[in-house]
């Protein structure tokens, strides 16, 4: 069973922080294994050293449902700590609320998608320690869809975002310690960093089998499939597709108005892509894109999670949608996480050229391979950051 940093640092006491007074960065999911809250766990175990808590999007205990909604600072009601906003108007630590602080607790899970904003909070606040001379503390946790696979294109430093900041693949296959670790040397962030490993996690793991409870790390995310198919499925938020959301299934099911799912269905099976089944599906999402309207798509189904590859498909069913759809589809225009020139699919992809060959034609297999290149120079630099095996 995976003991993940949280409970590392919990098991070695007070030892680890030598009372130092702490902040920590947390969301709704920052739990140990019998479910209780970061912030409650430290507010007992540092005896009044726990002095601020920072939470990424969606809040530190949970204050947003929807995407790209900021929320403002506030006071715990349980603890009585100041809780800051770095969803708002600043998504970095301010020396102010670090004054006090002589160490940042970061214990936030990540998906293993390059996309998912919590690794660049994680980041930007590794910048703000260097800056504010504190240290940051990342407590480890699993890629929940393992530390093996890796897939899609790697950042072109051109269009770096808060869904992208720095050079990794969509899919990276590390964890947010060993992120961290990568960040701070080869991207040159200089903090004084402290990585509290987990035990008995290996790199081949998929979340169900490391014995840690699942707690969605954001509202959209409510379950280990609906990881599975993000690293490709999140490329429908640069466009009018509806990405699932507004349902129970969120980047399993998509649809369009225009869409009827068996042609959809048919486009797709040409391509004869690994581990997955295309089920045809109409919807109503009760929320965000085509609200109340009925929708014609698919939801996906992971067969063979080993040989799935996420980014690949979520680019095939974009696609067939664009084919399907004609002047109906359309790319969505920015602003988008925070980029007011970009369009956000080219800011998902870390780069506009994914688009350009899909709007010249060409094929699913040469696109695909304009990025292996890319990902293998990626894997070499990666090797020296990784912690497991």
């Amino acid at each position: 069973m995976t003991k993940t940093g949280l409970e590392i640092l919990l098991a070695e006491g007070d030892r680890r922080l030598k009372n130092r007074r702490a902040g920590v960065i947390a969301n709704p999911s920052s739990v140990g294994r019998s479910f209780e809250h970061i912030v409650d766990l430290l507010h007992s175990l540092c005896k009044g050293r726990l002095a601020a808590v920072f939470g990424p999007q969606h809040g530190a205990r949970g204050e947003t449902q929807d995407n790209m909604i900021e929320w403002e600072d506030y006071r715990d009601a349980r603890t009585g700590l100041p809780v800051y906003s770095l969803y708002g108007k600043t998504r970095k630590p301010s020396a102010d609320a670090l004054k006090d602080l002589d160490a940042l607790i970061f214990d936030v899970p990540d998906v293993g998608s390059r996309y998912y904003t919590f690794i660049y909070t994680m980041a930007l606040a590794m910048e703000a320690c260097r800056e504010n001379e504190k240290t940051m503390i990342v407590l480890d946790r699993p890629n929940p869809i393992n530390g093996v696979d890796i897939d899609g294109p790697v950042l072109d430093p051109e269009f770096r975002s808060f869904v992208g900041l720095f050079p990794l693949p969509i899919r990276h296959a590390m964890t947010v310690g060993e992120l961290a670790q990568y960040f701070n040397r080869a991207c040159g962030i200089g903090c004084q960093l402290e990585v509290v490993k987990m035990e008995r996690w290996a790199r081949p793991m998929f979340f169900d089998e490391t014995g840690i409870p699942w707690v969605m790390p954001s509202p959209n995310m409510p379950t280990l499939d609906t990881a599975l198919v993000y690293p490709g499925m999140c490329l429908f938020e640069g466009t009018n597709v509806s990405e699932g959301r507004g349902t129970t299934r969120p980047f399993e099911l998509n649809g369009a108005p225009w869409v009827n799912p068996g042609d959809l269905i048919h486009l797709l099976d040409c391509h004869h892509l690994p581990g997955v089944i295309f089920r045809p599906a109409f919807y109503i999402p009760t929320f965000h894109k085509w609200a109340g309207q009925m929708v014609g798509g698919v939801q996906i189904h992971v067969t063979d999670r080993t040989v799935f590859k996420p980014f690949l498909t979520g680019l095939a069913l974009l696609m067939a949608y664009r084919e399907l759809g004609g002047d109906r589809f359309q790319w969505k225009a920015p602003p988008y996480e925070y980029e007011y020139e970009k369009l956000p699919f080219d800011i998902l992809c870390g780069t506009d050229r994914i688009r350009r060959q899909i709007e010249a034609g060409e094929s699913l297999q040469s696109i695909e391979n304009g990025w292996l290149a890319e990902t293998d120079a990626w894997k070499a630099v990666r090797q020296e950051f990784l912690l497991y095996e």
